[in-house]
């Protein structure tokens, strides 16, 4: 296996040639970057909302909605200082794709994990993602950035997996996860290597 996948449990890796289109595109990419950022601490934020009785998920995503919205602010810093606009939002075929795989009904706790893994999932594969741009583009800033969040985004990968084994026993975590890693892989096959986008 890949050695950027041994740490967060990625079935396939990222198609080689995103990492070249990307740096062509690069003002596309932070845009959908921040984009995604927004994406991140929204989800977090839903969570608390949806689920206020427990203590662990207002305790553990609360902070990560903080550093959510400090990564969009340093994204948007990056655009300021290159001269570009922030733009419109485009479509997240990546996420839209990600949402079919989400178990409907079950538990309310069975549901809390669904989200939490799914935000595993695209924390594991922003960090690949971030993990190749900090290793192989050419703007010194960037890369230093893309080191920095690349090791933050991992952080929260660990916490949203820690944080569902304390709602569902060890081995449903496991196995589902499991799942959901071989789904992605699936997803991430069948979609096309765009250089405008993070995932």
């Amino acid at each position: 296996m890949a050695d950027q996948l041994t740490t967060l449990g990625l079935k396939l890796p990222t198609d080689p040639r995103w990492v070249n289109i990307a740096e062509m595109q690069i003002e596309d990419i932070l845009v959908d970057h921040a984009y995604c950022e927004q994406k991140a601490a929204s989800s977090c934020i839903s969570m608390i909302i949806q689920f206020p009785e427990k203590d662990d998920v207002v305790e553990v995503l609360t902070p990560v909605v903080a550093e959510e919205w400090a990564h969009f602010e340093r994204v948007i810093e990056q655009l300021n200082k290159r001269g570009y606009k922030l733009g419109k939002q485009r479509k997240d075929e990546y996420v839209n794709q990600l949402r079919h795989i989400v178990k409907k009904g079950g538990s309310r706790d069975q549901q809390l994990v669904e989200q939490l893994l799914i935000n595993a999932l695209i924390e594991a594969r922003s960090a690949e993602r971030f993990k190749l741009l900090w290793k192989n583009i050419a703007d010194d800033e960037l890369q230093k950035f893309y080191y920095e969040l690349m090791v933050s985004e991992a952080g929260h990968y660990h916490n949203f997996i820690e944080l569902a084994k304390k709602y569902m026993p060890e081995d449903y975590v496991t196995e589902r996860w499991q799942e959901i890693l071989r789904d992605e892989a699936e997803i991430m096959k069948n979609l096309e290597v765009r250089g405008d986008r993070m995932h």
